[in-house]
Order: C-alpha cells, then structure tokens, then sequence
C-alpha cells in the first residue's frame, strides 16, 4: 500500500439512523461538532438518513413493483403512435 493515503485521525464514531433512532458504532474519520453518550461512554456523532436498520432492501419489507402491469399501460398508451 501507498504510505501516507490513509487517515491518521480515525476513531470510534456514533452513527445515529434518524429514521428509526438505530445507533451503531463503527471507526470514522468523518468530522463532527456533536457528540452523544453510549453506554456512558461520550463518541462523536454522525446522523443519517437511512441506514442498515432502515433500508428496505435489509429489512425485507421492500415494496413490490407490478412491472407487468406497468408495461401493458405503457404499450397501451403509446399504441395510437405504432404505424
């Protein structure tokens, strides 16, 4: 590996999914101002949006999609166009 290309500043971080109020601690060199107590330990913190505990793709409630219907409405609407 390259010599000095990576972050010297990593640490332990709290990511908080706003979402759902999940918190996960993973290392980040990722810069904060706020901070949040776990476990009566104080770590920075990082707010997002959507995370593991909220994706649907990893909670499985993911919502399905009728394609077919979609693709005959599609045909239907453009046919007129078909010469």
């Amino acid at each position: 590996m390259k010599a000095g290309i990576h972050p010297e500043n990593f640490r332990v971080v709290a990511f908080k999914d706003m979402s759902n109020d999940d918190v996960f601690l993973t290392k980040s060199a990722a810069d904060t101002k706020e901070t949040l107590e776990v476990d009566g330990v104080e770590y920075p913190l990082i707010k997002l949006e959507i995370s593991r505990s909220s994706h649907p793709f990893y909670t499985g409630k993911a919502k399905l999609v009728d394609t077919a219907g979609r693709i005959d409405k599609f045909k239907n609407k453009y046919a007129k166009f078909k010469k």
